[in-house]
């Protein structure tokens, strides 16, 4: 089915992997707890259940680094019986500090976009995950001078879009989504009635992964840099 985007008045932006490079730094923290805790289990068994502790920890502390960074702490009391020295604690702490200090890295293309989008279409960036450290992220990208909001939710569903949609006064066939991840980017839109565009990033966290099934039948374009999204608007 042909898209359509002539009704779009406001363009939404995922952040994390959309605008900048986020999820790499995850692979990398990964990578270092397998050898940190190597003692305790191998990297491969560390991994699968560091990412069980997280979804268990969600509720709790939501998406971001902080989370993150308690999660992996927990684990380490876990996998040790409680054994880890605070040798190893503190170097699961300066894990995350560092996270939270890399510097921003534009992904292709960003600036060029939402320059030529912001002459024509409000834009509203909507992302996820703990309020101070994106905040400081989209301080530091520079990029705050294009879009007329910024949201951070706690989570991306059907729900939490038809909310802002509904604060923010637009209509869902007036609204196009932008971002990285099929599960909170761009089916939650095409749920609720409006256009989403898919711009796969190297690598996706496995909590936002979606099977074939999930995907199938829903109506939204697929592009593999953000530039090719301006072909649409010409």
């Amino acid at each position: 089915m042909e898209v359509d985007y002539k009704n779009i008045k406001v363009i939404g932006f995922d952040a994390d992997d959309t605008l900048w490079v986020n999820e790499t730094y995850f692979r990398e923290a990964e990578e270092a707890v397998g050898k940190l805790l190597s003692q305790y289990e191998t990297p491969n068994k560390i991994d699968q259940e560091l990412y069980k502790m997280e979804i268990k920890n969600l509720p709790t502390y939501g998406y971001g680094i902080k989370g993150f960074v308690l999660s992996i702490v927990e684990l380490a009391v876990e996998l040790s019986n409680g054994k880890v020295s605070n040798d190893v604690i503190l170097e699961i702490l300066n894990i995350g500090k560092d996270m939270i200090n890399k510097p921003i890295e534009l992904l292709d293309g960003v600036d060029e976009v939402l320059k030529t989008l912001s002459k024509d279409y409000k834009l509203i960036v909507a992302t996820k995950g703990d309020l101070l450290d994106q905040e400081r992220k989209l301080e530091k990208s520079g990029l705050l001078k294009y879009f007329h909001h910024i949201e951070i939710l706690s989570e991306k569903q059907d729900a939490n879009y038809s909310k802002l949609l509904k604060h923010l006064d637009i209509e869902p066939e007036a609204f196009l989504m932008v971002g990285n991840s099929l599960k909170s980017d761009v089916l939650p839109l095409v749920n609720i009635g409006a256009q989403a565009i898919h711009i796969p990033f190297h690598t996706t966290w496995a909590h936002e992964k979606v099977t074939k099934k999930e995907a199938n039948g829903s109506n939204y374009k697929t592009v593999q840099r953000l530039t090719e999204i301006l072909d649409f608007f010409n």
